[in-house]
């Protein structure tokens, strides 16, 4: 018989309770106890949802306080030695500490993982670094299951992806070479849950749909041959693409299972079937990326041609990957229409999909779900709301003068210097200020009626005016509206575009406990009417000081959405492009001499193999040259990416043409900074000197320190000074600290008396934030 499997549920909640009660223990409110107490709620919860949706392959360990990556840093041991030496299990406190840094270590590197908007805490890799079993979660969390009366398979980060994600901090570490000391713990790990009455673990190896290095490929053929014989049956889980050349490494491999992601790669399935042998293949057919419900008859003739190829003992049907990357329960959602609704479906959905593709499989009559599905398809395709002709018409319209600025940098820069007069090393935010709870009570009351549209509009430009004087006593010299009116940098913009839906609780983890609640882009995307001009111009009116317009930008509106699958990615981010052109020339029409077009997702958008690369590039640059080149010369165009690697992707920069980028550089030291240096960037650059995602306050010498190094890559005439990301997580207290210690730091390279420092390092290798906080 076919059975149903899942890889992964959502973590967080049906309604973010996982949020509420980290943020609680963070804030003192909840002790470490309680907060393990309210884990194990969830997991329970979760873990009988997914039995009584009839999955016959429950995962367990796919819980996490924080992320993934860091429980298996924990599970080895990996703690850096700033946070102090550990007893014999890695505690609650050092493993948040880990995650966010305290007053005396800076937290370790974040970045995406892969090509998500999920992020993880990047694994540190030291000369002589010991490893030890430090965690036994992988093991508790599948007795408290057995306990509950379900049996599940364990999920654990394959060794390999582990030490791939990670980063060396000391030269001549080869993270690599570190497999054969984190082998006997997989291996111990493995041989307890067999021990605890595991029978399959699941243990995902994402880089094999990645160009591996000889290394790696010779590290995956170690790890499982080291591995084998432990104990439980292995599934290898690959996703987020095709195997490719990787299929025969991942089929030579000896588990017993091998996952793929066909939603993907559906042309993956005839040679991996063909290849196969004996191997138990876990087909990934319902997309755990996307919100949209599947085409049901589509892949159920994928999964019976597999198992007449395969036989029907040798199939699992499941997501593509883990449901972390969907929300919770669609049938929470009572604000979307009928219509929309029937088009969509959230984690718990999916998982009825699994189900009724498997019981399809094994002779059932699921003929009503198959005409319902059907019913669905076919509206959506039909339906008048997904595209309008104008809007099409219009991006087929964009010719490449369309994309191109009037002057070359040289030229804007000398005219924006004469309309902005600042000093050198500017001082600037990224945009966003604290979101405060009167703040955000205020957009709740509003939202309920309790308080009319004059009293909110009222209360916004209070805070509004009461953030541009805290920023010129601060005395940063180009100043922010401080974006209280907003909710998120992408759902605001969505919420005033043609083309958009949203919903009420449809939240996905971002990282540790921030959550984000992406819209959903169902049709043609155009700008009905101006969506930041008022807030700008009013905040303009507000100060003699130059103020930024705040916008995001096209392709990062694309990846934190859930995007249409109807038509090319591309096409629906000119698209955008075109609509924030239109808000570009109305903010320049309006006065405000720069903008910014925030771009944090580009390097996110990367695809996972080089082969892919130069296409995307050219259509996600296009993009944004698109939506900023409308302007006149002495207009100053900015952008910010954070957490991106730059190196490798250099001349897409630069081909952007932004006059100003900023760019997060203080959790890596300025190390990223270098790969601008040693491109040669041309165009004016702020490298962060503040971590914002820590609750750490750099004092001014750190900062200085940061500064001087950045002075050592790249010309003090073209360095700004700006905080890493958006400060809207932040508290009003520790953000005017960190601005004062900021602003004193770019006074005193003002001097002129501060010789740079070099910059150690250089890799520049940490992956496309998403934050939200822009």
């Amino acid at each position: 018989m076919v059975i149903a499997a899942n890889l992964g549920f959502p973590r967080i909640g049906a309604r973010r309770e996982l949020k509420t009660a980290v943020e609680a223990h963070w804030k003192g409110n909840l002790s470490a106890e309680e907060l393990a107490a309210e884990g194990a709620r969830l997991r329970a919860l979760h873990w009988r949802i997914q039995r009584d949706a009839g999955l016959d392959v429950i995962p367990s360990n796919d819980f996490s306080f924080y992320d993934q990556v860091l429980d298996t840093t924990a599970m080895l041991g990996a703690v850096p030695d700033r946070f102090g030496p550990s007893g014999e299990t890695v505690t609650p406190a050092q493993y948040f500490a880990m995650a966010r840094g305290t007053s005396d270590a800076p937290a370790m590197e974040m970045t995406k993982w892969f090509d998500t908007n999920y992020h993880y805490i990047v694994p540190e890799f030291t000369e002589g670094q010991n490893f030890r079993l430090a965690s036994q979660k992988p093991v508790d969390e599948f007795l408290e299951a057995r306990a509950l009366g379900i049996h599940t398979r364990p999920v654990l980060l394959g060794p390999v992806t582990w030490l791939s994600l990670g980063k060396a901090k000391d030269a001549g570490v080869d993270p690599m070479a570190l497999l054969p000391a984190i082998l006997p713990i997989y291996a111990g790990v493995l041989r307890r849950l067999a021990e605890a009455g595991a029978d399959w673990v699941q243990i995902d190896e994402p880089i094999l749909v990645t160009d591996l290095s000889d290394a790696q490929a010779r590290g995956l053929r170690s790890a499982y041959a080291g591995l084998e014989g432990n104990g439980p049956k292995l599934m290898l889980a690959s996703y987020f693409g095709a195997l490719d050349d990787n299929l025969d490494l991942a089929l030579s491999l000896p588990v017993a299972g091998l996952h793929l992601d066909l939603v993907r790669a559906p042309g993956q399935a005839a040679q991996a079937l063909a290849k196969a042998g004996d191997k138990l293949l876990s087909l990934g057919l319902i997309d755990g990326r996307n919100v949209w419900r599947a085409d049901l008859a589509k892949a159920l003739k994928l999964a019976q041609d597999a198992a007449a190829t395969h036989g029907k003992d040798r199939i699992q049907i499941a997501p593509s990957c883990s449901l972390l990357h969907v929300p919770f329960d669609l049938d929470a959602e009572t604000g979307l229409d009928g219509e929309m609704k029937s088009w969509l479906a959230f984690a718990v959905q999916k998982l009825a999909e699994v189900v009724t593709l498997t019981r399809a499989l094994n002779g059932a009559d699921v003929a009503a779900e198959l005409a319902v599905n059907a019913a669905a398809a076919a509206s959506r395709r039909a339906s008048p709301r997904i595209h309008d002709p104008q809007v099409k018409a219009r991006a087929a319209a964009v010719t490449r003068a369309d994309l191109d600025r009037h002057s070359p940098y040289g030229a804007r820069q000398k005219a924006q210097a004469a309309r902005l007069n600042l000093p050198g090393f500017p001082t600037t935010t990224i945009g966003s200020f604290p979101q405060t709870a009167e703040v955000r009570r205020a957009r709740a009351d509003h939202r309920k009626g309790l308080l009319s549209d004059a009293d909110y509009e009222a209360f916004l430009k209070a805070e509004t005016e009461a953030c541009i004087r805290r920023q010129e006593a601060l005395g940063l010299d180009m100043l922010v509206h401080g974006e209280f009116e907003r909710n998120d940098m992408v759902e605001y913009f969505g919420e005033q575009l043609a083309g958009y839906a949203f919903t009420r609780l449809g939240w996905v983890q971002s990282y540790g406990s921030r959550c984000v609640k992406p819209p959903l882009i169902f049709g043609d995307v155009s700008r009905p009417r101006p969506m930041t001009v008022e807030w700008s111009a009013f905040a303009q009116s507000l100060t003699d000081r130059p103020m930024k317009g705040m916008l995001t930008g096209p392709v990062t509106i694309l990846q934190w959405s859930f995007v249409r699958d109807d038509q090319p990615r591309a096409d629906t981010a000119r698209q955008i492009a075109l609509a924030i052109r239109d808000e570009v020339a109305d903010l320049e029409a309006a006065g405000i001499g720069a903008i910014q077009i925030d771009e944090p997702a580009i390097r996110e958008g990367l695809p996972l193999r080089r082969a892919g690369w130069d296409a995307y590039l050219q259509w996600a640059v296009d993009a944004f040259r698109l939506s900023a080149a409308c302007v006149r010369d002495e207009t100053q165009i900015h952008t910010h990416m954070c957490y991106s690697e730059f190196n490798d992707i250099m001349p897409a920069i630069a081909a952007m043409d932004a006059d100003v980028i900023s760019i997060e550089t203080s959790r890596s030291d300025m190390e990223l900074l270098t790969a601008f240096g040693d491109f040669e960037y041309p165009n004016e650059i702020g490298p962060g000197v503040w971590d914002i995602h820590s609750p750490r306050v750099p004092p001014e010498a750190d900062m200085v320190t940061l500064l001087r190094k950045a002075a050592s890559v790249i010309p003090a005439e073209r360095l700004w000074v700006n905080p890493d990301c958006g400060l809207k997580t932040r508290a009003w207290p520790e953000t005017e600290a960190a601005l004062r210690n900021l602003v004193a730091a770019a006074r005193a390279m003002r001097k002129g008396d501060l010789a740079p420092l070099p910059v150690e390092g250089g890799k520049g290798a940490v992956a496309a934030c998403g934050c939200g906080t822009h």
